[in-house]
């Protein structure tokens, strides 16, 4: 990792319609091979932090109101995702979102569009794909739509990988997957950051498998990060260990709740 981060969201702002404030001035800051992780519970604002990185807000009539992004030092709040995805921000979306009648293989070339490999250049990104990912290989002539829903995010993994990123932001990674394929997916993850230095920025949910592989972690309340620090300080925090570790998908409680506890800055 190096001094200077890859990525800084500086201060951010962002309205969807015109009138409804997600995130009220939101900071946080990716070093080269660095794993981040967003912490927080439905509607904090992880992933339309995530979309803010992508420029993806538009697409659902949101835009940022006040702060920047940077990549590299770099205002990219005005590029188009196209041009984002040409930079090396790629981002995979909570839902997985593979395109369904098309083979593993052929979901996996889209990803590569950008780049415009052809030939032997292809065939070498397509292994390092099945490489990572080993279940996809069985798989690789199966439409996608007809693949598990563990394969399904190792496939839209696999898919940015494609385009060779340097940072890629991942929305909801463990999302209704059984827990050993969520550990599979986030060793992989390990090893992309470990042994390639790609950058992660992860909104998740899961807050123990997070923390784990984490470097740094951020913890998203009313569109605010409220505390951040090194992953495993945080982890190690009674506070947030009870309102976040165990807690099932299906569980009605978050730190919202009525009488919930509200996360406070370190002193």
């Amino acid at each position: 990792m190096t001094g200077t981060p890859l990525l800084v969201v500086d201060d951010i702002e962002v309205v969807y319609q015109q009138a409804i404030l997600a995130l009220r001035g939101l900071s946080l800051s990716v070093d080269a091979g660095q794993a981040v992780t967003l912490l927080g519970a439905n509607g904090a604002g992880k992933s339309t932090a995530l979309k803010a990185v992508s420029n993806l807000l538009r697409a659902e009539r949101g835009r940022v109101t006040r702060g920047r992004v940077l990549f590299e030092g770099q205002d990219i709040g005005r590029l188009d995702t196209a041009d984002l995805v040409e930079a090396g921000v790629i981002q995979v979306l909570e839902g997985r979102h593979c395109f369904p009648q098309l083979t593993v293989e052929e979901n996996l070339i889209s990803g590569a569009v950008s780049r415009r490999l052809r030939g032997r250049a292809l065939r070498a990104a397509l292994d390092r794909v099945y490489d990572l990912f080993p279940r996809l290989v069985p798989k690789r002539g199966i439409n996608a739509g007809y693949t598990s829903g563990g394969e399904q995010q190792m496939l839209a993994i696999g898919r940015a990988l494609m385009a060779r990123p340097r940072l890629i932001a991942l929305d909801e990674p463990s999302m209704g997957l059984a827990p050993l394929v969520v550990e599979e997916i986030f060793d992989i993850l390990h090893r992309l950051r470990d042994e390639e230095g790609i950058s992660l920025l992860i909104a998740e949910q899961n807050a123990a498998v997070a923390l784990r592989h984490a470097d740094h972690a951020y913890i998203v309340e009313n569109g605010r990060a409220v505390v951040d620090g090194p992953a495993a300080d945080i982890a190690a925090r009674p506070d947030v260990r009870d309102l976040y570790f165990g807690l099932s998908a299906s569980s009605e409680r978050t730190p919202h709740a009525p009488g919930a506890p509200v996360l406070t800055e370190s002193p």
